[in-house]
């Protein structure tokens, strides 16, 4: 069995060919994950939006939006790196606001329920009253 040997030339050729190949890869791969972190982070802002990030968490989702068209711009600069690491930022913003909404929204209905207790409570204290004081007369 006989192994055929390269020659220093077609080494290099090979090597060249490879590594152009890795870096190609790598630079396709790169823009796809930040195509897909730059759209998932604007459906954050966009779902926070609806939660009422704007009157509960107004600087949050500020500084989402401002993250998030900073994340767009560095994708047409194509500093995808960049766009991905904005729009990391911005999605975190945005589930921040999303979160500071909920809790808001919890808070008041907490705070609602809380009066209704109390209402009720004054009824069945009302209505304890007119019933001792109903059977006191009838006797």
């Amino acid at each position: 069995m006989r192994i055929k040997t390269c020659s220093l030339a077609e080494f290099v050729v090979i090597g060249i060919a490879v590594t152009s190949l890795v870096a190609l890869g790598g630079c396709s791969s790169l823009k796809t994950p930040a195509t897909a972190d730059v759209a998932v982070s604007a459906a954050a802002v966009d779902n926070a939006n609806v939660a009422g990030g704007d009157a509960f968490a107004p600087v949050e989702m500020q500084s989402a939006r401002a993250k998030l068209a900073l994340a767009h711009k560095a994708m047409r600069d194509k500093d995808y790196q960049q766009a991905s690491d904005l729009a990391m930022q911005a999605q975190a913003d945005a589930k921040l606001a999303q979160s500071k909404a909920n809790t808001a929204k919890a808070q008041e209905a907490a705070n609602a329920l809380q009066v209704d207790i109390g209402v009720l409570r004054e009824e069945l204290n009302r209505a304890n009253i007119n019933n001792a004081n109903s059977s006191s007369t009838n006797k």
